[in-house]
């Protein structure tokens, strides 16, 4: 199983636009943060996690020529409005691309794209399969296998996904008991970590590392993560062994 992050930034990416901080000047390439996304390899099956406003870039940049299915965590623009960009993999398989979300998404995604949907659609549009999914429900894709984990991005629910030893959550603020359970045993965590204040929507850099304390991975990566962290060089270094800050481009193995 392989994940790349192909993007590890918060909605605005990293450097904001007009921002003069030192992280948003930075040169280091860790600084650059597009908009959160991976690409989960296994099973035969590569299956990207959000499209976001940086789908196409980020496909191109780690030359991404197979794609199974899309997972989408939530509605929010900055996780769904690269959906479009799937057109090249509908007209090399042929097919339309397989979509795997909450039922309210779904619906969301056929009122944005709508164009997508029409009895009439344009020569080259995009063509989707929905299909609804619902929390602690398992299913697959291809031989591989995906349970759905509810989290809370302040008051609306939102999906992580687990892939056997590997749980991969953004936009959480909170969890409750029982999808933690759902988490335990995790041997690899993904979570988000905005920066250090308090935030109403996402865990800051304090909440995740309690997580992880809770949870106990063998290895856990940070994403999610605005210019209000810091530099990546500097907060890296202040972060427990087990913990590091993730970068556009990580590629893991497990």
């Amino acid at each position: 199983m392989k994940i790349t992050l192909l993007g590890t930034g918060t909605s605005q990416g990293v450097p904001v636009i007009g921002c003069q901080c030192p992280v948003c000047l930075s040169d280091d390439p860790r600084d650059k943060r597009l908009r959160t996304a991976a690409l989960v390899e296994a099973e035969g099956e590569s299956v990207a996690i959000d499209v976001g406003p940086d789908f196409r870039q980020q496909m191109l940049r780690a030359s991404v020529n197979q794609l199974d299915a899309v997972l989408v965590t939530h509605e929010h623009n900055d996780h769904v409005i690269g959906l479009d960009d799937v057109r090249p993999f509908n007209f090399l398989y042929k097919k339309a691309m397989p979509v795997f979300a909450q039922q309210r998404v779904l619906d969301d995604l056929q009122s944005r794209f709508a164009y997508a949907f029409s009895s009439r659609p344009y020569p080259g549009a995009p063509v989707f399969q929905m299909n609804p999914i619902k929390k602690g429900r398992p299913f697959t894709i291809g031989g591989l296998d995906v349970l759905p984990i509810e989290v809370m991005h302040g008051g609306l629910p939102v999906l992580g996904f687990r892939f056997g030893p590997l749980t991969y959550i953004t936009d959480a603020k909170t969890i409750d008991e029982e999808q933690l359970d759902l988490i335990q045993g995790t041997e690899f965590l993904i979570i988000n970590a905005l920066h250090h204040r308090e935030h109403y929507s996402h865990l800051n850099l304090e909440g995740a590392l309690k997580l992880i304390d809770y949870l106990k991975p063998k290895q856990a990566w940070l994403t999610h993560i605005s210019h209000n962290m810091g530099l990546h060089s500097q907060i890296n270094a202040q972060l427990p062994e087990s913990v590091n800050l993730a970068y556009d481009g990580q590629t893991i193995t497990f």
